[in-house]
């Protein structure tokens, strides 16, 4: 009697480990966006506390560019969101950037916003 695995075998296990790499670099791929979301919500929360000091002193909103936070108004290579703030109502906006490389797998751009009275927003899960 021959001892050893038969092509049967050998087939099955490579298809069930196919199986299992692809539903784990699913998985894989929405961690990354999860933790490329932290960005966002990190500089959002400081955009909304600048907004807020922004009201506090002169009685008004403004935009980005009048916070002095460093938060990119249009995509880079060093972020992975463009960034815009409403002057009217202190609402703040991140967009996810689609360039080559900084674009999420298989997936189009979405928004997460903060407004100064801290309501969170957008239209991704994340």
């Amino acid at each position: 009697m021959k001892k050893g695995f038969t092509l049967i075998e050998l087939i099955v296990v490579i298809i069930i480990v196919g199986i299992l790499a692809s539903v784990g670099m699913t998985q894989y791929t929405k961690v990354v966006e999860k933790g490329r979301a932290a960005e966002a919500r990190l500089i959002l929360g400081s955009l909304r506390t600048a907004e807020i000091a922004e009201n506090m002193e002169n009685g008004a909103y403004t935009t980005l560019a009048g916070l002095g936070v460093a938060a990119p108004s249009a995509c880079t290579g060093t972020h992975y969101f463009s960034y815009s703030c409403a002057s009217a109502t202190g609402t703040c906006t991140a967009t996810r950037c689609t360039a080559s490389g900084k674009s999420p797998q298989g997936a189009t751009a979405y928004t997460k916003t903060v407004t100064a009275a801290g309501a969170w927003g957008g239209d991704a899960g994340y």
